[in-house]
């Protein structure tokens, strides 16, 4: 459960910066997250994370396909953000 916390926590701070589809993160950005290597690849596996490759960053971002679950998902870990995400 705990695991799932966080990935919410991850998605809710790419959406809140509106980090959708082409529009991305630095990884670097969410190094205060302890199970981050494990979280962003169990996101990915899944298709709701978009890791872009680049020479000198890896940067992420949310898939489109997938925002009514992904909003759905954060809603149901962090029930006070409720309504918030768009």
């Amino acid at each position: 459960m705990l695991l799932d916390l966080e990935k919410a926590q991850i998605m809710f701070k790419l959406s809140r910066k509106n980090n959708w589809g082409a529009c991305y993160d630095r990884l670097e950005h969410f190094k205060r997250f302890s199970n981050l290597k494990q979280t962003i690849k169990e996101l990915s596996n899944i298709n709701w994370l978009i890791i872009h490759k680049k020479p000198n960053f890896i940067g992420i971002s949310l898939n489109r396909k997938y925002k009514s679950e992904i909003i759905k998902f954060i809603e149901e870990q962090m029930p006070y953000l409720r309504g918030v995400i768009r």
